[in-house]
């Protein structure tokens, strides 16, 4: 009798033990999105908010609402700092800074108006407001140095400064602090460029060049200079073109720091006699 009771309970075991099987085997297929070879790509959270505020500032600078569409990328840059595809707005920031300075508006802060009086030169007032000759026209849409009396011009009073990175061979234009655009630039050689905060105490165009006793001038193939040069208060190192643009994101010069032609006549036109140079590692 006691025989039978144990086999009538290893039965009873056997069966529940079946029963809680099948039901393990219904609920497999709701777990086939754990096999690799159906899983589901991870994608970021939608953030509608960029997006519309992206939207919104793009609409205002291709209204030439310059100010606004300025103002708005850098909220976005401010609130979506993480994004993947940040540099995408901070490239159109730059260029939108760039052409905000190279134009007749009015920036609170670091613009302001000159009356032009009798006697007045372009290079006068460009010496009275620490700017260029040239960024005076540029702004002003000047084709010569020609001024006249009662003439409005608006003139940049922020204080350009230029930070150069070693390690990431940039060079970044700033006024009053805030990042204007950043370009890339060849270095020295295994790091031999000097770090510090120099001033441009000099500037050329077309400027030739001496080497090994020899007076190489500009457009000559062996200049390396190519067709700016800002010099340093230190002898022989400075800002320069250059004949060799493939070099550019390199450390590959003597010393200097390199830039494309067109990029530094541009800091040319832009930077005066003074300006601060700081270069780090």
């Amino acid at each position: 009798m006691k025989k039978n009771l144990i086999i009538a309970g290893v039965i009873v075991v056997v069966l529940v033990l079946f029963v809680i099987g099948m039901k393990f085997k219904k609920v497999q297929p709701a777990q086939r999105a754990s096999v690799p070879g159906d899983a589901v790509v991870q994608t970021s959270p939608a953030q509608p908010g960029f997006d519309a505020a992206l939207k919104d500032s793009i609409a205002l600078e291709n209204k030439g609402e310059l100010l606004a569409a300025r103002d708005g990328y850098r909220s976005i840059i401010a609130s979506y700092a993480s994004r993947s595809d940040i540099g995408g707005v901070q490239k159109r920031l730059e260029d939108i800074s760039m052409r905000i300075i190279l134009s007749a508006i009015n920036v609170p802060g670091q613009t302001t108006v000159r009356e032009v009086k009798a006697g007045d030169s372009l290079s006068m007032i460009a010496d009275e407001y620490r700017t260029t000759v040239e960024l005076l026209k540029r702004q002003n849409g000047l084709k010569s140095d020609i001024i006249r009396p009662g003439q409005r011009l608006r003139v940049w009073t922020g204080r350009f400064s230029v930070l150069v990175d070693k390690s990431l061979n940039s060079l970044t234009l700033k006024s009053e602090g805030e990042v204007m655009k950043t370009f890339s630039v060849s270095t020295g050689k295994d790091n031999i460029t000097p770090t510090g905060t120099f001033k441009v105490v000099n500037k050329l165009k077309d400027p030739s060049w001496t080497y090994s006793g020899e007076l190489i001038p500009a457009g000559d193939p062996r200049n390396i200079l190519g067709t700016r040069w800002l010099g340093f208060d230190i002898p022989s190192y400075g800002i320069h073109g250059t004949t060799q643009p493939e070099s550019i994101g390199q450390q590959a010069t003597a010393g200097c720091v390199r830039m494309l032609n067109d990029e530094v006549e541009l800091l040319y036109d832009i930077l005066p006699v003074n300006t601060e140079v700081t270069i780090i590692d």
